[in-house]
């Protein structure tokens, strides 16, 4: 019998859509202080706050730091927290170059891509309906990133590469989940990314204002909070019902570029996201149905 406490979907959605507010605004501060300062600092510091976050949350638990970070699989632990770290380095990276609404465009095409490499990575079978649905949202990344008008940018590609590695991120957390627990996995993602960031981000320290310092500290602040509901998400209601939801994500993230970056939100932008967003959520339906 299913946990009524895990069946409560209007509270999810309403934690989930707060997540993607949280989420969005982390955006837009990122954009702010990378397009100031380099964005290896800029990671670094929200990564040591992100890493004392899982260590209290570890800590707090039942069994503690030791039981948070035993695993069978370091090697694959560490590298997802890597992957994840680099992650947000091209995704923050991407945000200075082509803005919020460009980018988030582009990046929503994440979950096609967990259900395009669901087959090599952890060899599940995907039918010609979801293949159906890849295609056509990598038609609108195309339709987006307008390869054949003008002089291509390069730098389109950055957020394709941003959803590239959060796919195989989250598929990786999949493969993991099988022998270790989410705590095990959250502290990990922390901690292993923390240390990476650090390694890096020492060497291009800059002196920041009393200004950007307030903004960087709103910026841990969100990003601490956005994982706590996310968690919180994820107690209270099943994954597959609340998932749709974070396609608000590109809402606010839109709202936020147009209101305060002057960002413009072009027809081809507004074609190839509707195209991406239905055809993922008809992938997380066809995986809900499948599951």
């Amino acid at each position: 019998m299913s946990d009524p406490q895990r069946n409560n979907v209007p509270l999810g959605i309403l934690l989930m859509i707060g997540s993607t507010i949280v989420f969005a605004l982390q955006d837009g501060i990122s954009r702010h202080l990378a397009g100031t300062y380099n964005t290896w600092m800029v990671v670094m510091i929200r990564y040591w706050f992100f890493a004392a976050f899982v260590i209290v949350l570890a800590a707090r638990g039942r069994g503690g730091l030791r039981r948070a970070a035993r695993t069978e699989q370091p090697f694959l632990q560490i590298f997802r927290g890597l992957l994840l770290a680099g992650e947000v380095c091209v995704a923050i990276y991407g945000f200075t170059l082509l803005g919020l609404i460009n980018s988030q465009a582009v990046f929503i095409s994440y979950p096609l891509l967990v259900a395009a490499l669901s087959g090599p990575v952890l060899g599940e079978r995907v039918g010609w309906r979801r293949w159906s649905a890849i295609g056509i949202g990598l038609i609108g990344v195309l339709i987006i990133l307008e390869p054949g008008v003008g002089v291509f940018d390069p730098a389109a590609i950055i957020p394709l590469i941003s959803a590239l590695m959060f796919a195989l991120y989250g598929l990786l957390t999949r493969y993991a989940a099988r022998r270790d627990s989410t705590e095990t996995s959250f502290f990990w993602t922390g901690v292993s990314g923390a240390v990476m960031m650090t390694a890096l981000g020492v060497w291009f320290w800059e002196p920041m204002t009393g200004p950007d310092w307030a903004w960087m500290s709103v910026l841990c602040i969100t990003g601490v909070l956005g994982h706590w509901l996310l968690i919180k998400c994820y107690e209270v209601a099943e994954a597959g019902a609340v998932q749709p939801f974070a396609y608000f994500h590109l809402v606010w993230a839109s709202i936020l570029g147009m209101t305060i970056f002057g960002e413009v939100l072009r027809n081809n932008i507004l074609i190839g996201a509707t195209l991406i967003v239905g055809a993922g959520l008809f992938t997380l339906w066809r995986e809900r149905v499948k599951g």
